[in-house]
């Protein structure tokens, strides 16, 4: 059995079949380039019969020079009815000129007879003619076996025919699907075995993830003799998705000992799941396996005080092997060995306990949260601590909210604040009260603080939490991530008043800004002024 997998990622084709995932073509084109430097084998990058859109793809990749990979086209054996010299699809794919082509065809018999309404003789004819043509026209031809598994279930024999007629028309590979994605580990692997044995090309194998069985489906493949494995980053495609390579890649190296991408290529791995799902604007769970912002957290005194002393004792792996970090969690569930821990990994010193446990239990008890608010608590930390001046005291606000007739809603925020002797205010809109109030505060600290001008909101939560209080009067928790261009960081507040919640989160947000900054806090009105003036010159 070889102990090199080879490695067909399929984001391009079958990941953008996931629902609310839409690529442009120089979405396509970062992601296939990122994925060029993660040193995967081979990028489908879409289906050019089917979408003007991967027809653009293929013709600018043309020009490009991957480092490793190869772009493969995809698509399906010949119509009944056509040639291969007249069928559009077999002709798409030639004229998408990529090296490698991913032709797919029916091994389940149910599929034959139902779908394409031919007799099963006529669909190996169809498979062998449109392989042979094909595999002479391309460099590499990769024969996918749509339904392979529950054909195998149905009809071995049958199912079996179809791998030896693509094999005979000249398949380099032979793919196993397990297209509903229904099939269990055990199957899985008894299929594969007896494919390996019988056919005489490498096997590969594509999985979905109806029964949430996808990943393990896949190892049980390679387990089984399989060497290259199908899949795309973060799971994505059609229905519950396809098998997550984020989780199949480094089970593959680290607990199975193959070699698929290096040490060093593996650290990446995190670095490009975060870099595709910012380009389909999802969200990445923060509890995925190997790569999420929690899958190395630990929030548990007793778990804290053990992977402090030898992070083997809740971690499968070190957390950097895949470019991830371990993280304490805090909350009031928090004895003082994870605050002393957290603070350390924030770089903070915290021998001496000066009642910094004391006040967050104090605070999560009013409603607040500090998990996903890891800039609030190092501020928590520091004001405890040091009793640091503040950067600048607020006066007052106000925030207008006006809807006239079919107008569009108009948001107004006034902000008065002091810094040092100064007094300085500012008014803004926006297209909401925290919009319009988020802007007015950094246009008043912005003469104060030229840094301030490149920090942005990126998230905005809002939690109804549980109080004496009822309905619209119940206290709200907002969690805010804001950025810079460079990090990302969490505040919070908390308050009965989403605007004062907001204001308060947003003001953690600025100081935590300032604070890593180095700003220092101004308290020469004359050098203010001054500065003033010359910009009211400008």
């Amino acid at each position: 059995m070889s102990h090199r997998i080879e490695i067909y990622d399929t984001t391009l084709r079958d990941g953008t079949q996931g629902e609310g995932i839409n690529f442009s073509v120089a979405d396509k084109i970062r992601i296939a380039e990122a994925l060029d430097d993660l040193g995967v084998d081979f990028i489908e990058g879409g289906w050019p019969g089917s979408n003007p859109r991967d027809v653009a793809f293929f013709e600018e990749m043309r020009g490009r020079k991957l480092k490793r990979a190869r772009i493969a086209a995809f698509g399906s054996t010949r119509r009944h009815s056509h040639s291969c010299d007249s069928d559009p699809n077999i002709q798409a794919l030639l004229f998408a000129g990529t090296s490698v082509v991913t032709m797919f065809g029916k091994s389940w018999e149910f599929h034959v007879t139902e779908a394409l309404r031919i007799s099963p003789q006529q669909n190996l004819d169809l498979i062998e003619d449109s392989v042979r043509y094909l595999s002479a026209r391309v460099d590499t031809l990769i024969y996918d076996a749509e339904h392979f598994f529950d054909g195998y279930r149905s009809n071995s024999e049958f199912a079996l025919d179809t791998l030896r007629a693509a094999v005979e028309g000249g398949a380099q590979r032979i793919v196993l699907c397990d297209t509903n994605g229904g099939s269990l580990p055990e199957d899985v692997s008894a299929a594969v075995r007896m494919v390996a044995e019988r056919i005489a090309v490498p096997v590969g194998v594509h999985c979905h993830n109806d029964g949430e069985m996808a990943v393990a489906n896949t190892l049980a493949a390679v387990n089984a003799g399989a060497t290259q494995v199908q899949g795309t980053i973060n799971g994505y495609g059609e229905r519950c998705g396809n098998a997550n390579l984020c989780s199949v890649i480094p089970n593959l190296e680290l607990k199975l000992g193959k070699q698929v991408l290096g040490s060093e290529r593996l650290r990446q791995l995190r670095e490009i799941a975060h870099l595709v799902s910012e380009v389909a604007n999802l969200s990445l769970q923060s509890n995925a396996p190997f790569i999420g912002d929690s899958a190395f957290a630990h929030k548990g005194g007793v778990h804290v005080a053990a992977v402090e002393r030898n992070p083997q004792t809740y971690e499968h792996i070190p957390p950097e092997l895949v470019g991830n970090r371990r993280r304490v969690l805090v909350s009031d569930l928090s004895g003082r060995g994870n605050l002393v821990a957290k603070a350390r990994e924030l770089g903070i010193d915290l021998d001496r306990d000066q009642g910094v446990l004391q006040e967050l239990k104090r605070l999560e008890h009013d409603g607040y949260e500090f998990e996903a608010a890891e800039a609030s608590f190092e501020l928590l930390v520091n004001r405890v601590q040091n009793s640091p001046e503040p950067f600048f005291k607020l006066i007052d606000f106000r925030v207008i909210d006006e809807h006239r007739g079919n107008m569009m809603p108009l948001s107004e925020a006034t902000v008065k604040i002091r810094v040092g002797e100064t007094e300085e205010h500012s008014a803004a809109s926006g297209n909401g009260p925290v919009n319009a109030l988020d802007r007015a505060l950094r246009r008043a600290l912005g003469k104060f603080y030229p840094s301030l001008e490149s920090v942005y909101l990126v998230d905005y939560k809002v939690r109804v939490l549980k109080s004496p209080l009822s309905g619209t009067a119940s206290l709200v928790r907002v969690l805010i991530t804001s950025s810079d261009g460079k990090t990302k960081w969490g505040t919070v507040g908390v308050s009965a008043n989403i605007v004062e919640a907001s204001w308060r989160a947003l003001v953690d947000s600025v100081e935590y800004k300032l604070m890593k900054d180095g700003a220092k806090v101004e308290v020469n009105s004359s050098v203010l002024s001054e500065r003033k003036s010359a910009a009211d010159i400008r």
